[in-house]
Order: C-alpha cells, then structure tokens, then sequence
C-alpha cells in the first residue's frame, strides 16, 4: 500500500530548549514531492500542546491518502527510535487531520486551548484537540 510513496529526510534539527529535536521529511510519490511531514522527538510543555508529529499534503495532491500512508512510515520511523506513545494534536476545525488520527486508532483526550506559555501560542489561536497513540516498541531479534 506504502510503496508508490516514501519519506526522505531533508533535515535533522537538534532544537533549542523550547523546540523539540525533530527530522522533517519530503513525502515522496516518486521523483515528487507531494507533502511534509515530520517527527518531534522528546517531550516538554508544548509537545502535549502541538504534538509529535506535523505534517501537511499539498493541495494540489489532497485526496490521496498521502498524509495516512507517510504517518505510517512515520510511525515505523519513531519505532525504530524507541518511541512508544506520541501526542497527535490539531486544530478542532481539521477534520481532516482528526480523520486521519482515528484511522491510526489514536485515543481522543481532550479538546483544549492553548496556554500562553506554549512557544506558538498568540491571541486568538484556536483550540487544539488532543489524541495520545500508543507504539508498540520495535525490537531486533538478533541470534537464537
């Protein structure tokens, strides 16, 4: 199902402090780029608020599946790197982003406004919702 479609690292961030370390991917449909999605490694006061994982799929290119099937590949990533449980958040109004998290089975926590201590809080932003996934964590079976 993933393999019109693949991830290719264009930067790894060590973050500041305030900012998660995270790797930012080009969603890849062949030699094209259709989207980006990244992956926040780590977790402060505003992981909760703007989650693990960003991600978005060019208009011209919606429709797809994209967004799905690179969280997919994502997820393989993050269980690559010992990540068990992510934070997947976003605007109310995003339905489609909210689909896609109850696709993944994500749990539903909370619909929450942003507290103005987070780093991209500012006046009038909309509430967030809130969705926790749990991974199982990858392991390497190595001899028997």
């Amino acid at each position: 199902m993933n393999r019109d479609i693949s991830l290719q690292l264009i930067e790894e961030n060590p973050g500041n402090g305030e900012i998660l370390p995270f790797h930012y991917f080009d969603i890849m449909r062949g030699d094209v780029c259709v989207g980006k999605i990244s992956l926040r490694f780590g977790d402060n006061f505003s992981s909760y608020y703007n989650g693990h994982v960003g991600f978005e799929v060019f208009p011209e290119y919606r429709g797809n599946n994209y967004a799905y099937r690179a969280m997919l590949l994502l997820l393989d990533i993050a269980k690559t790197h010992g990540i068990n449980q992510i934070y997947l958040t976003c605007k109310k109004s995003n339905n489609a982003s909210r689909r896609i998290f109850e696709k993944l089975n994500a749990t539903f926590i909370e619909e929450t406004p942003i507290p103005r201590e987070c780093f991209f809080y500012r006046p009038g932003i909309e509430d967030h919702v809130v969705y926790s996934l749990t991974l199982p964590v990858h392991r390497c079976n190595v001899g028997g």
